[in-house]
């Protein structure tokens, strides 16, 4: 049940994330946390937001603005070893509280928390039309880096502030699309390292060697048949429409991950 459930948010999920404002990794890291702890639903998430990224670089990463890669891709790299360490850190404290429903305990973790504010904020870049429109000065695209990137490394969820500040660097169309696939790309494989280097990953080594790999596999291929299908819907698909089904998506999952549900 767990390999359709994520095949099936990574197929619809990647065809969204040509409409929305935000990558892969933001509405498909709670489903994989229905399944998983937190630690590995991120990490697994990275995985296949990698594999994906990666198939964009080979048909984009040409077009990508190499001045504005290094004003916004240092700072995003170093922010999201910072924030991929923090997770580590966090995800070994014990849980604030813990309730029970049916003699079935639900703890609420400081993890679950935090990782659950930050999907609940996301979804309202979705669901509020002012802050869907929200961008910034090109001048911050250092800050908009250091922030997409810190929260890439603690969360997975770096695009929202991605697209936020790179949307106003004057960059072409083609640009800001192929900038975006680089720097996430750098992001991913920092985050990965460092998943794969503190402690708390240990842990959950043979989990992901092992039976993970195949959904791994399974949910990046069906990541690439999404795209495919999605690049076909551009003009059947209102952006609009799209923002409000993930944004209602992403309220419910944050809050479900808040509360110890999932």
């Amino acid at each position: 049940m767990d390999y359709i459930i994520i095949c099936l948010a990574s197929f619809f999920v990647s065809i969204l994330t040509l409409f929305s404002g935000f990558g892969l990794g933001t509405v498909l890291m709670p489903v994989f946390a229905l399944f998983f702890p937190l630690p590995i639903a991120i990490a697994a998430t990275a995985v296949v937001h990698l594999a994906n990224n990666l198939f964009k670089v080979a048909l984009v990463g040409k077009l990508a603005n190499w001045n504005v890669v290094i004003r916004f891709g240092v700072p995003a790299i170093v922010a999201s070893a910072i924030g991929a360490y923090l997770l580590g850190l966090v995800s070994n404290l014990p849980p604030i509280a813990s309730y029970s429903i049916h003699n079935h305990p639900f703890p609420i973790t400081y993890l679950g928390v935090a990782i659950g504010l930050i999907i609940i904020a996301s979804s309202l870049f979705e669901l509020i039309p002012q802050l869907s429109h929200l961008s910034f000065s090109s001048k911050w695209i250092p800050l908009g880096g250091i922030l997409s990137g810190f929260f890439g490394g603690l969360s997975g969820n770096q695009g929202i502030f991605r697209s936020a500040f790179l949307i106003k660097a004057g960059l072409k169309k083609e640009e800001f699309i192929g900038t975006s696939v680089i720097v996430s790309t750098f992001v991913d494989i920092v985050r990965l390292l460092v998943y794969g280097w503190i402690a708390f990953f240990e842990k959950y080594t043979y989990a992901l060697s092992t039976e993970m790999q195949g959904i791994l596999i399974a949910a990046s291929l069906t990541a690439f048949l999404g795209s495919y299908v999605g690049s076909q819907m551009i003009h059947q698909v209102t952006f609009r429409t799209i923002q409000l089904i993930v944004g209602l998506m992403l309220l419910i999952l944050g809050t479900a991950i808040a509360l110890g549900i999932a």
